[in-house]
């Protein structure tokens, strides 16, 4: 039987598909605990060891020392773990890339790059991760400027950029109280308009050049429940992807409000499984008509459940991934 990806996707790429939560960790005991809890959860969730604003000033060499010792240690043993590392407008980056493929044992998933005020300025690093270092580690790209903002569709074309996260804290910051602090959390981060337009064009940007769009973080550490309602917004109202997390306790509720539902999974494997059985053509479900369009909605869905963890029958793990 034809593979869905082969079915589905003959004349584009299939979409990237990531864990639904990426954890940052600043200090060397958090990103321990970090990298000892995505073990405990079997890497549902990527981690960042945070390398910008998780240094002290004056021990930025230091800092990624001891996350790179981190990528090469034991505790690290999904290869789902990155780096963030400082913004292309300072010097700090380029040392922090030197010591980054210095350690040659093992490399960063991915890197992340803040505060880049304009495709230009970003350019700067990624020409240096391909021609300098031959690098093709995934990268993340933060829009929290005016610039990355006015620049995000260009920015979401480079081949080296995985993930378009957005950057609400600086974001408002750089708008100098024309919008309210208050709007940093919810209901104000959904419903300020010009927090609206930026999530959305982040949104387009990235789903259309099949980058992975990733929504900034919860500010609510000790309430779960305003966490997932968070995540579920960012995911239904906008099509946010991914999110960040900054506390442990915010991780779960954000796998659990980005993963497909019970009812969306059954749906989606009982459709697949009668298409496939048909070669792809167009079905009929409950009155409702189906094609590949909908299928690739429906194996999009799989595929992100599979990532978060979600169990699956065996009949599915026999058709859809056994083999491939």
């Amino acid at each position: 039987m034809m593979h869905p990806d082969e079915a589905l996707f003959q004349n584009e790429k299939p979409y990237q598909v990531l864990p639904s939560c990426v954890h940052y960790a600043g200090s060397q005991k958090l990103m321990e605990k970090a990298l000892l809890l995505q073990k405990e959860k079997n890497y549902k969730f990527h981690v960042t060891l945070d390398c910008e604003d998780g240094a002290k000033r004056g021990e930025e060499e230091a800092h990624i020392r001891m996350a790179c010792s981190l990528i090469e240690s034991p505790l690290n043993g999904g290869n789902a773990t990155g780096i963030r590392i400082h913004e292309p407008s300072g010097s700090i980056w380029q040392k922090e890339l030197e010591i980054i493929f210095d350690h040659k044992i093992k490399l960063p998933a991915f890197l992340v790059i803040p505060k880049s005020s304009s495709l230009e300025e970003l350019k700067v690093v990624l020409e240096t991760l391909k021609n300098v270092y031959q690098s093709q580690i995934p990268v993340h790209v933060l829009i929290e400027t005016h610039g990355a903002l006015k620049d995000v569709n260009k920015i979401a074309e480079h081949p080296l950029v995985e993930t378009l996260d957005f950057g609400i804290m600086d974001f408002i910051s750089a708008h100098h109280g024309a919008i309210a602090a208050s709007n940093m959390k919810s209901p104000g981060q959904f419903d300020h308009v010009l927090l609206r337009r930026a999530k959305s064009e982040i949104c387009s940007a990235a789903l259309a050049c099949g980058k992975v769009p990733v929504h900034n973080v919860s500010l609510s550490l000790k309430d779960p429940a305003t966490v997932k309602n968070d995540a579920l917004r960012a995911r239904y109202e906008f099509g946010f992807l991914r999110m960040w997390s900054i506390h442990p306790s915010q991780i779960d509720p954000i796998i659990e409000a980005m993963s497909p539902t019970h009812e969306e999974l059954h749906k989606a494997i009982e459709i697949l499984i009668r298409a496939q059985d048909l070669s792809w053509a167009p079905i009929d479900y409950q009155g409702e008509l189906c094609d590949r369009a909908s299928y690739r909605i429906y194996w999009s869905l799989l595929k992100s459940a599979k990532m978060n963890g979600i169990p699956f029958s065996n009949e599915v793990l026999e058709r859809f991934w056994s083999v491939h």
